[in-house]
């Protein structure tokens, strides 16, 4: 059902702390005209957690008008499955295409709560579901046998896998084949969750940088293993950027330096500072310096 190159997109902040629509559109559609697949709003590098729900759907009706027919994922990452639920039901009145669903960030649930949980929310939105697998940010693995629990549901189409573990990739497409649409979450374990069967790439750093991410998923598919490897060593120092309890702050940094938009981050984040700040930026002008030729793509032709 989904595939592809779906970025993570950041939320865009006024200078008084309001969304800033008209920035977001200009950023959403730079990562359209790259030739991305769909967009997921309001999640972690969304800083979904810091914003309402009335936010949350704001900012989902501008994603949907730069899309077009593209979907357009709104991930549920409230901390009580009553209120997750209520999140659901709105995107799929506001028009989402699909739900990614995190099990709560607040409490640690064990494997019986969380199917419970994902189970209680897929039934509130009734939209195609993205289980979002990450158990080293929310500490709450939904684990290869919650995810057979959870396929009895045939609304969970797909898995965002971000367990930092290569081998659970594999261990996904072994047991359920092609029962889900399996996409890795990992910036810097992109090729290697691509060259192992993932068919997607929930991306952050192709906010900034949406032909180069575009390039290595197209290449990826069309057997061209070399020549995406190529990029993805240069990608990788700014890749690791993903992977930090700064990634919104390390990403927007970067987005402003690669494309010309704002840093603002909602409270209580700050923007980098002192040698954090100096240390990413030198990554992002090395990266400026060195980007690379890509390679012309028939889907890039098209477009």
């Amino acid at each position: 059902m989904w595939a592809g190159v779906f970025p993570a997109v950041t939320t865009k902040f006024t200078a008084d702390d309001q969304l800033d629509h008209a920035e977001m559109e200009r950023c959403f559609a730079l990562q359209m005209e790259a030739g991305c697949d769909g967009l997921i709003v309001a999640g972690s590098l969304g800083e979904g957690p810091m914003l309402s729900q009335d936010e949350k759907i704001e900012v989902l009706n501008t994603a949907r008008k730069v899309a077009g027919r593209k979907p357009v994922l709104l991930t549920v990452n409230e901390a009580g499955t009553r209120e997750a639920a209520a999140m659901a039901r709105r995107a799929a009145a506001a028009g989402a295409d699909g739900l990614m669903v995190v099990p709560s960030p607040i409490y640690h649930t064990n494997p019986d709560e969380t199917v419970a949980a994902l189970n209680a929310v897929a039934a509130a939105g009734d939209l195609p579901v993205m289980i979002y697998s990450n158990k080293i940010a929310y500490r709450v693995d939904v684990s290869v046998d919650d995810m057979e629990r959870l396929a009895r549901d045939e609304r969970f189409v797909a898995i965002k896998e971000s367990s930092d573990d290569i081998r659970r990739s594999t261990d996904i497409i072994n047991r359920f084949g092609d029962r889900f649409d399996l996409f890795t979450g990992v910036d810097n374990l992109a090729f290697e969750a691509l060259s192992v069967g993932a068919i997607g790439w929930v991306a952050g750093l192709v906010v900034a940088f949406p032909k180069e991410t575009v390039a290595i998923y197209q290449l990826m598919k069309a057997g061209r293993r070399d020549e995406a490897l190529k990029i993805y060593r240069w990608f990788r120092p700014l890749l690791d950027l993903d992977v930090s309890t700064y990634l919104v702050q390390n990403i927007k940094l970067v987005e402003a330096m690669a494309i010309g938009t704002t840093e603002r981050v909602r409270m209580p984040r700050q923007p980098l500072a002192g040698e954090r700040r100096a240390m990413a930026e030198t990554v992002v002008r090395n990266a400026l310096a060195n980007r690379p030729e890509l390679p012309v793509l028939a889907r890039a032709k098209a477009a």
